[in-house]
């Protein structure tokens, strides 16, 4: 089951292109996850503030031993301290500050809970020891179902935060400091958060010399990422602050990633304020895990992104979390929009600052469909939610950015900048509510924002524009003048919207206050109008049909990667009922039907993609490969080179596409073994 879930995994699609997974925080591939459980039931009140971690590892035999000081505090009322624990490790003793043995429980998602020697008494400081050992090779049943969070293996290990590869709670919201000490083989670097000096040599468990690499991030924070790997590099770009390491398979792409990274931490710098650190280490990751995770001084992403176009927003979004998550954090998982959102927000601002507004306009099209997929609860009470859930993860990360967005919008740019570096300066190393960020934002614009976040972070849905208008010419040649009324259907809603009325000849903007469900207008022009839009620039969330053609994709996507076919297949039924005409949700079916081998309706799929709206372009040149692979498959040569052809002609390299058209046309395309 495992292994299946983690092939769906890699399958999984996103409506912005052929081959871009899921990414986000964090980040994006824990959609798919069921609940962390220890982390949803543990008792409020424990506060671990600490850790001191010796841990050594073998890739050899999949092997972790670690000793850890865990610093806390806990209520007077507590009798047994819950931690989050990965199930494969084993722990073999734990211990309080005057040595005394403790004892505790297992469950069976690998949560501790241990009986303290004495009642703890107010604001007591304990410091437990903890010594345990086990084999991962994230084959086995980790913390969250269809993850593989950790694996000690060559050529790169990684413990990720969530692996609870130590004893942990209040995942995102318990802010602390680690001393960490790793001995690994020689020839392997570690990297994490903290000061790292030299290596020193050690003699390892096993009488094999090794090096021991020591960190210490002494702000509270997340510093439990530990990545260790035989690495190349460092590779950087610019003042040498930003490295890059990647495996000797990637390294011919390490200097343009460290071009862009460099240009991304440069541009966050100037929008957000300095960082809390100047160092950040951008490493590789293998393809096995999770597409990309961040902790202080650490941005890592698979392997297979690091020369791959779509790798850079990507990688955009993982080193804003440097800002959003790491200096800043939620205070509870009900204000996680604010880090979630504004880090895939942070990822929008690359992309407008690199292809221009447009660019980021089309990628806001998605963006949309995530955030009103699953808004059925408001964002300030998604904690009944698991953090690992689609309806989680879209709520915070989509509709997040799009607060950010209209906010934008609605303040300003200067103000919203203003607020960016306000909240970031007055939390750092510290969490925040989200009437924090109220109260900074109203503070930096000068506004009352109160209906502005009543409507999106405390309700849900999002309004349907409709509009009625009339022109009348007005005399003595001064033009015309149309009166019209935005209607929608919020009754609270509240939120200046922009009018644009295309003439014969200049095109006239205005801002709307528009307010309630009708809201009258009157615009002037000397052209006779020949369109009039709402909102055309797209900054404000709103309900269109081409949008829940989008949701219906997402949502198949999504549940193709959970393995349930049936249930996709009918989500993208959806979307052609919605808009018989869509390319892209013809290329969805057809992809599903091509991984259930059912060539013929595959076939008919694709080409009803070709026949299609062709939106986005791209469906056009993955049709004509996939058509391409079909026929291959079943024997056509010469078919399956024609529609290579086409692909090549298309000119669209989207994603690689032309490159592997051509390479398929040296050599036909056969189904891999796994498949």
């Amino acid at each position: 089951m495992m292994t299946a879930m983690r092939t769906k995994m890699r399958n999984l699609r996103l409506a912005t292109g052929p081959r871009l997974l899921l990414a986000g925080f964090l980040v994006m591939a824990l959609l798919l996850a069921a609940p962390l459980g220890a982390q949803r039931t543990e008792r409020p009140g424990l506060a671990i503030t600490g850790y001191v971690i010796n841990a050594e590892l073998e890739p050899a035999t999949h092997h972790l031993a670690a000793r850890v000081v865990v610093t806390f505090t806990a209520p007077e009322t507590l009798e047994l301290v819950s931690f989050g624990f990965h199930p494969a490790l084993k722990v073999t003793k734990i211990t309080d500050e005057s040595g005394k043995l403790l004892t505790g429980e297992r469950s069976a998602d690998g949560t501790i809970r241990v009986s303290s020697a004495a009642p703890f008494t107010k604001g007591q400081v304990s410091h437990w020891t903890f010594e345990y050992e086990g084999a991962i090779t994230g084959n086995e049943d980790g913390p969250v179902e269809g993850l593989k969070l950790a694996a000690i293996q060559e050529p790169i290990t990684y413990l990720l935060y969530p692996a609870r590869w130590f004893p942990m709670n209040g995942y995102l919201t318990n802010r602390f400091t680690a001393e960490m000490h790793i001995r690994v083989p020689q020839g392997m670097k570690v990297f994490s958060s903290g000061s790292q000096g030299a290596s020193k040599p050690v003699t390892l468990a096993n009488g094999k010399q090794g090096d021991q690499f020591d960190f210490n991030w002494d702000k509270p924070g997340f510093p439990g990422t530990v990545i260790a790997g035989r690495y190349v590099g460092p590779v950087s770009a610019g003042p040498g602050n930003v490295k890059v390491y990647v495996t000797v398979s990637h390294q011919q792409a390490a200097n343009q990633l460290a071009q862009t990274a460099a240009r991304q931490y440069d541009l966050f710098s100037d929008n957000f304020g300095a960082p809390e650190t100047s160092h950040l280490n951008v490493v590789e990751l293998p393809d096995d895990t999770l597409p990309a995770v961040w902790a202080p001084e650490l941005a890592a992403i698979l392997g297979s992104r690091v020369s791959d176009k779509s790798g850079v927003r990507l990688l955009a979004n993982t080193i804003a979390h440097q800002w959003w998550g790491s200096e800043v954090s939620p205070r509870t998982l009900n204000d996680a929009w604010i880090t979630n959102g504004m880090a895939r927000y942070g990822e929008l601002m690359y992309v407008e600052d690199e292809s221009g507004r447009n660019a980021m306009h089309t990628a806001l099209q998605d963006i949309s469909a995530g955030a009103l997929a699953y808004d059925t609860i408001p964002l300030s009470s998604v904690s009944r939610l698991s953090p690992f859930s689609p309806e989680f993860q879209s709520m915070t990360l989509e509709k997040g950015a799009m607060v950010f967005h209209m906010l934008r919008w609605e303040i300003g740019d200067k103000a919203f900048l203003a607020t960016l570096k306000g909240a970031l300066s007055q939390y750092t190393d510290s969490s925040m509510r989200s009437s924090d960020f109220i109260k900074v934002a109203e503070a930096q614009s000068q506004q009352q924002l109160t209906a502005f976040f009543a409507q999106w972070i405390d309700g849900t849905g999002a309004p349907v524009f409709t509009n009625k208008y009339a022109v009348y010419r007005l005399g003595n040649n001064k033009g015309f003048r149309t009166i019209g009324e935005i209607q929608q259907d919020l009754d609270l809603f509240r939120m200046p919207v922009e009018l644009r009325v295309e003439t014969d000849g200049k095109t006239e903007t205005q801002k709307i206050d528009v307010v309630g469900t009708d809201t009258q207008y009157v615009v002037d022009t000397f052209g006779r109008p020949r369109r009039i839009a709402i909102d055309p620039g797209n900054w404000v969330l709103k309900a269109t049909p081409d949008l829940q053609v989008r949701i219906a994709i997402l949502k198949g996507q999504q549940l193709v990667a959970q393995g349930d076919l049936t249930a996709a297949l009918a989500e993208y039924q959806k979307a052609l009922e919605a808009n018989p005409q869509s390319s892209l949700a013809s290329y969805r079916i057809g992809e599903l039907l091509f991984t259930q081998r059912n060539y013929q309706a595959s076939v008919n799929s694709y080409r009803d993609t070709l026949r299609g709206d062709g939106e986005p372009r791209w469906t056009e040149v993955w049709s004509h490969i996939a058509l391409g692979k079909i026929f291959d498959i079943t024997g056509q040569r010469d078919r399956a080179v024609n529609e290579y052809r086409l692909a090549v002609q298309t000119n669209d390299n989207t994603q690689g596409a032309v490159n592997e058209a051509r390479q398929w046309l040296q050599k036909p395309y056969k189904l891999p073994d796994s498949e």
